[in-house]
């Protein structure tokens, strides 16, 4: 009975060591590979990426400056600009009585101070939204050009090309150019994923769509429009025995009588139709590329929507820009540098792993577990913390792992001195000891959270969240890893 009741507290034990070395090797696993879940028929990784700061990824310089250009206007007899003029012939001009005039795309009344601040507001939403965590936007208040440094990534072409654009957007009759919506309508703009044309049970893959959300005004216009310009049906009673060239000709006559509306942004047209029924939900969803089974292609549908969603979103720039410079930065740290510093802090690790499982046997093999889900979960909690990866965060991950280090070594010493005669007291008394030595750092690293200096601050955010998880998770991960293996 006695033997029984010994196995079934030793079975017990391994349970519970198992369950908890599970959950740390989920922890790692999550933390170094992600969690990749299906979205709208794409695969996403769920967890965010770290956020570097430019002295790792290096920086790239955009200078925008207010654009000064002249353009050539064509005006009607009332002095009216006219739409779609780039096509018309001087004959044309003539016989219509239009009149040509050169014009700044900036005129001087637009050119103030406040527009130039509300310009660099756009600019840093824009740049918020895009997925840059870490940038610099200045401002000259009397030229209004723009000075921005972002970190250098794969996506900072795309960013750049797109943040200067003005947005104006424009819903118009295609035939008389009169302006039906703009940007005042627009409430919100988004990206949406749904699934491709069908055939059969067949699906042709992912599409993309810019969705965009009017205003409660704003619906009510998109209600009207959809309701004038629908789709008609005329031409679809011709008999059989009519020609082709009939059918074709007056299905032409027929198009061009249709009414139509063009969606414009920065006076590119996007799209020009007409609907197929009023819409009611104050919603305009335009459909982006082809749909595609391809991660490429559907990427690049993706980014093309995301990036006039942005636009659209963040508002209409009161002021034409112009990129007047734009050049990349090195960083004064080389990525082989960076690697090597990697290479030489988990060959350390490692080693120090390895001595203290040959030190304290299995509480040693234990403390190691622990040690390493700690280090999975304070990079999974930096990313979260909007903590940007710099020299000096980097340099304040290690110390934490070292000060980690140091807890889990003096514990394991206590208990191996005292032959595990009272873990609880143990414990409770490594704890005092260890965190009473570090309330100075813990008071220098709270100081340097309110810094405004970046690489300080940053440096602060990292040691704080670090001593945070030092104290939390070994309470509640190796106190109780030591308990279960330790007791009888």
């Amino acid at each position: 009975m006695e033997q029984n009741y010994y196995n079934g507290g030793n079975i017990m034990k391994k349970i519970k060591i198992l369950t908890i070395v599970l959950v740390i090797v989920l922890i790692t696993m999550i933390a170094f590979f992600g969690i990749y879940v299906q979205n709208q028929n794409r695969m996403e990784d769920k967890v965010k990426d770290y956020s570097y700061a430019m002295d790792l990824k290096g920086t790239r310089n955009i200078r925008f400056k207010v654009n000064k250009e002249t353009k050539t206007v064509i005006k009607d007899k009332d002095g009216k600009e006219v739409e779609n003029s780039e096509n018309l012939t001087e004959e044309q001009i003539e016989q219509n009585g239009y009149t040509k005039e050169e014009t700044q795309y900036n005129n001087e009344e637009v050119l103030t101070e406040e527009n130039y601040k509300k310009c660099k507001e756009i600019l840093e939403k824009r740049l918020k939204k895009l997925g840059v965590d870490y940038y610099n936007v200045k401002i000259n208040e009397q030229t209004g050009d723009i000075i921005i440094e972002i970190p250098e990534t794969d996506d900072t072409d795309s960013i750049v090309s797109n943040i200067g654009t003005t947005g104006k957007f424009e819903i118009v009759d295609s035939n008389t150019n009169e302006v039906l919506m703009d940007n005042n309508d627009i409430k919100l703009a988004n990206v949406l994923y749904g699934a491709g044309s069908t055939s059969g049970t067949t699906s042709s893959g992912t599409a993309v769509y810019l969705n965009i959300e009017f205003t409660k005004d704003g619906a009510k216009k998109l209600e009207d429009i959809s309701s004038k310009y629908v789709k008609t049906e005329e031409g679809n009673d011709q008999t059989s025995e009519e020609t082709n060239t009939t059918e074709d000709t007056e299905s032409q006559a027929s198009s061009e009588n249709e009414n139509k509306v063009t969606m414009k942004i920065d006076d590119e047209e996007i799209m020009s139709s007409s609907f197929d029924e009023p819409l009611k939900t104050g919603k305009l969803q335009l459909s982006v590329g082809s749909s595609s089974t391809d991660e490429k292609t559907l990427q690049g549908y993706t980014d093309q929507a995301k990036s006039m969603a942005v636009v659209l979103d963040t508002g209409k720039m009161p002021i034409k820009y112009e990129i007047d410079e734009n050049k990349y930065v090195l960083s004064d740290i080389t990525q082989n540098e960076i690697n090597i510093v990697q290479y030489v802090a988990i060959g350390i690790a490692v080693i120090s792993l390895v001595v203290l499982i040959v030190r304290y046997k299995l509480n040693g093999l234990l403390g190691a577990i622990s040690y390493i889900g700690l280090a999975s979960l304070d990079l999974l909690l930096i990313r979260y913390a909007n903590v940007l990866i710099s020299i000096e965060s980097i340099l304040a991950i290690i110390i934490t792992l070292i000060l980690n280090y140091i807890f889990i070594n003096k514990l394991l010493s206590k208990l191996k001195k005292n032959e595990k005669t009272n873990i609880k007291s143990d414990i409770k008394e490594t704890y005092k000891e260890f965190f009473i030595k570090i309330i100075p750092i813990c008071i220098a690293v709270i100081t340097f959270c309110f810094m405004k200096w970046t690489p300080i601050s940053s440096f602060g955010m990292t040691m704080f969240w670090g001593i945070v998880l030092i104290a939390i998770y070994n309470f509640i991960i190796t106190n109780n890893l030591l308990k279960i293996e330790t007791s009888k």
